[in-house]
């Protein structure tokens, strides 16, 4: 092995690592804002799996519960397009959150909401946005992926 080949193998496997490390803690804070926070952590996770058996321990559940739930999601057209409608939904929010409309003033729990929408502006329908690109790229995945075709009755004839 070249001293090239292996300065270019450290600063993969260095990289790698720092992407991973910083996915993990940026996906935890935007958890709680709509968003892909989860995903961002999973990414995380799974780019360290490559290089820490714990991170490979919590993937390798997951990863199985993921394609069950993928199989299941694409199993019939009406949960296609339900899977469909909710991206187009969080399409629409991240609109609504951009144009910031006012909403009438109120309280919960001492808590005081409007004239504005909590968390309102670009931030916001980014992050909606990119929830939405991400839901239709994974249901796409799963349908070409996971769709079992089904045989029509002309297809059934020998």
């Amino acid at each position: 092995m070249s001293f090239g080949s292996a300065l270019q193998d450290w600063f993969r496997r260095t990289g790698r690592k720092l992407l991973g490390w910083t996915l993990i803690p940026v996906g935890i804070v935007l958890m709680p804002l709509p968003g892909p926070g989860l995903l961002i952590v999973m990414s995380g996770v799974a780019l360290l799996s490559r290089d820490y058996v714990w991170a490979q321990r919590l993937l390798d559940p997951l990863e199985r519960r993921a394609i069950e739930a993928a199989k299941y999601g694409v199993a019939t057209w009406p949960r296609i397009a339900a899977s469909f409608l909710g991206g187009l939904w969080l399409f629409v929010l991240g609109i609504v959150w951009w144009a910031s409309p006012e909403i009438p003033q109120f309280e919960v729990l001492s808590v005081s909401f409007g004239p504005q929408l909590p968390a309102h502006g670009w931030a916001t329908a980014i992050g909606l946005w990119a929830s939405a690109l991400a839901a239709w790229g994974l249901l796409a995945y799963s349908v070409v992926r996971w769709r079992e075709p089904h045989m029509s009755h002309s297809d059934s004839r020998p």
